[in-house]
């Protein structure tokens, strides 16, 4: 367990200010970026720390997200520590660049405020971009608030940057819901910190001329399926040691965290699964329910959504008779990529619960707590009927007739 030195007194952060201090703490040698809306103050608080000579490292400002990404990509293939910022748009932008750097296994941390896609443009927070960049190669990792924001980033970078994994990875929070809310935090002192993270070990390094490597090079069919093949064993393989880390971050701080997060599904019933910041408000329905309905409701929780963790989430939900999959991004035409993780990972499982579709937030709309409790009574009434009483796609809090998809 940590000494008494190793953690300081309570700080008031955000979750943007929480992810700045992670990275100056983490002595970054290069952040390469481009502002947008809400993420900018995580790459501006990092620039204050180097101007202020907090940090010894380099902060390149570029003309865009895409160049943002392209330096960092440079940097890391130099054989430096690097991270940077975006949301939304500018993430979008960077998605080209964000195949090139985990194809070339470089250990780059990305932080996420997720904000919802354009267009209409808005600024507010839903998961859009963390779904866009679901399929590109990178970890990702999930905060529900601004603590683990902070936790997450130091985190991130013992986990990309160990040997075996060689992974680029993203660490994600609710845009305005958690990057602009302050809250307590518990810093790990600089030492402390810093003694976690380790020391950096480039490998293969494009400027070490003693060993001359190639980045990017062309493939097409003779290598190019290997090649995907290996990088996708690698993300799996990535599990076992994303559990190790996070349980050296248990013995360091008392914090623990798990690929899976769940509350009160001991005996559940019924279970909302849910990323982000919704994930506290549904715990405190849940307790509720049981306490003021008898309805014994669960939450479950993915923490890390690539890997996704496909076996423990099936463990988790089988013995559910109903299940709320809460997808806060729009659909496009099709079940939210939550749900179709969730059922896909169910399919393996003997049982068949009755899982539905529930899309909510977009935009940044509240989810309301009388929300949550009307579908965890509309999970109840399915359990009991052992049917659904609506369809399996279901729009939260939208103003107007009330849209329900899919027999």
């Amino acid at each position: 367990m940590a000494e008494k030195w190793d953690i300081q007194e309570v700080e008031v952060w955000d979750g943007n200010f929480a992810a700045a201090q992670a990275m100056r703490q983490a002595q970054i040698d290069v952040v390469a970026a481009y502002p947008i809306t809400p993420s900018t103050p995580i790459v501006e608080g990092y620039a204050k720390f180097l101007s202020d000579g907090y940090v010894d490292g380099e902060f390149v400002m570029v003309e865009s997200e895409h160049a943002a990404m392209s330096g960092c990509v440079g940097a890391a293939a130099s054989g430096g520590r690097v991270a940077t910022a975006t949301s939304s748009q500018g993430f979008a932008l960077m998605v080209e660049v964000l195949y090139q750097a985990s194809g070339m296994r470089l250990p780059i941390v990305l932080n996420v405020v997720n904000r919802a896609l354009a267009s209409p443009l808005n600024v507010r927070g839903d998961h859009s971009d963390m779904y866009l960049g679901r399929d590109s190669g990178w970890l990702q990792l999930d905060a529900f608030n601004a603590q683990e924001a902070y936790d997450l980033n130091l985190i991130a970078f013992k986990i990309a940057e160990t040997e075996s994994v060689r992974l680029p990875t993203m660490v994600h929070q609710d845009g305005f819901i958690t990057s602009h809310t302050a809250q307590n935090i518990y810093p790990l002192s600089d030492e402390a910190a810093y003694k976690f993270v380790g020391d950096y070990k480039a490998i293969d390094e494009m400027l070490d001329f003693s060993k001359p490597v190639t980045y990017g090079a062309q493939t097409e069919e003779d290598w190019h399926y290997e090649h995907k093949a290996k990088q996708h064993k690698a993300i799996l393989d990535s599990r076992p040691v994303i559990d190790q880390v996070f349980a050296e971050f248990k013995e360091l701080t008392g914090r623990e965290y798990k690929r899976v997060e769940t509350y009160m599904m001991e005996d559940a019933e019924v279970a909302i699964i849910a990323l982000g910041t919704t994930v506290e408000t549904a715990k405190m329905v849940a307790a509720q329910m049981r306490e003021e309905d008898g309805i014994k409701a669960g939450v479950v929780s993915p923490r890390c959504f690539r890997p996704f963790p496909f076996d423990n989430v099936r463990d988790e939900l089988k013995d559910v008779k109903a299940i709320a999959c809460m997808d806060r991004s729009s659909p496009g035409g099709a079940l939210g990529a939550l749900y179709n993780e969730v059922t896909a990972a169910l399919y393996t499982a003997e049982t068949r619960p009755l899982v539905t579709n529930y899309v909510y937030g977009l935009g940044g709309r509240d989810l309301t707590v009388d929300a949550i409790k009307a579908i965890y009574t509309e999970l109840d009434a399915n359990a009991k009927a052992g049917k659904r009483t609506g369809k399996i796609q279901q729009f939260v809090g939208l103003r107007g007739p009330k849209l329900e998809y899919f027999e």
